[in-house]
């Protein structure tokens, strides 16, 4: 009987939809863990760029000087170095021109500072909707080859004389294999996005608070 219901065993001789179902979740959950591997990464590397440059900008040195030392790299630049590069830029470009008034510099700063917060937003936000959507389907996913395997269960009780457990053990033991394989993909996910949606937001809310404070600093410069 234990040979019979090992877990190997359940699944070489279940049924063709619930090995397909089983596939599909063990799939979408090596997917996950990897999706969660790397964005573990990017967002600890965002935060330890942020934290680092932070100590840079009020370190008290020139932000002229630091502003070339970045556009030396400029392809390479994200998050706080790249709203700091641009938003500088465009200040510098802005003040050049003849006869505009600094309302309308600082605005243009702001705006321009603004579409590479956005673009550092979507770039965080990237695959966080693949794990949202593990995470709620993965269980209904696993209730289908649940009541699949429950379905055939019934059908095979029907088929025979004499109703025994060890008749509906193995369908009943496979479904419940879909259920938990269901659940191992989707709690994993859950609480990832959960994690990684609420450090997103809290780094994206230091970006803002530097771009405040930045756009104070440009703004006294304007008017200097």
């Amino acid at each position: 009987m234990s040979t019979d219901l090992s877990i190997i065993h359940l699944l070489l001789n279940a049924s063709l939809v619930v090995q397909l179902v089983l596939l599909l979740l063990i799939a979408v959950s090596f997917l996950s863990w990897m999706i969660i591997y790397i964005k573990t990464g990017v967002l600890r590397q965002a935060r330890t760029e942020a934290e680092q440059f932070e100590r840079r900008f009020w370190g008290g040195g020139e932000l002229g000087e630091l502003y070339r030392q970045l556009s030396a790299r400029k392809d390479k630049l994200q998050g706080m170095e790249a709203i700091f590069e641009t938003g500088f830029r465009e200040f510098v470009n802005l003040r050049k021109q003849a006869g505009i008034e600094r309302a309308a510099i600082m605005e243009g700063v702001q705006r321009a500072m603004r579409v590479i917060l956005n673009r550092e937003y979507e770039k965080l936000e990237t695959h966080l909707s693949f794990l949202a959507t593990i995470g709620s389907t993965s269980p209904y996913v696993g209730l289908f080859g649940t009541v699949w395997g429950v379905m055939n269960s019934f059908r095979a009780l029907g088929s025979v004389q004499q109703a025994s457990i060890a008749s509906v053990a193995p369908g009943i033991s496979e479904a419940l294999i879909a259920t938990a394989i269901g659940l191992f993909a989707a709690i994993p996910a859950v609480i990832a996005y959960n994690r990684f949606s609420n450090n997103m937001e809290r780094l994206m809310g230091r970006y803002d608070i530097f771009m405040e404070e930045f756009s104070s600093i440009l703004h006294r410069q304007a008017h200097g």
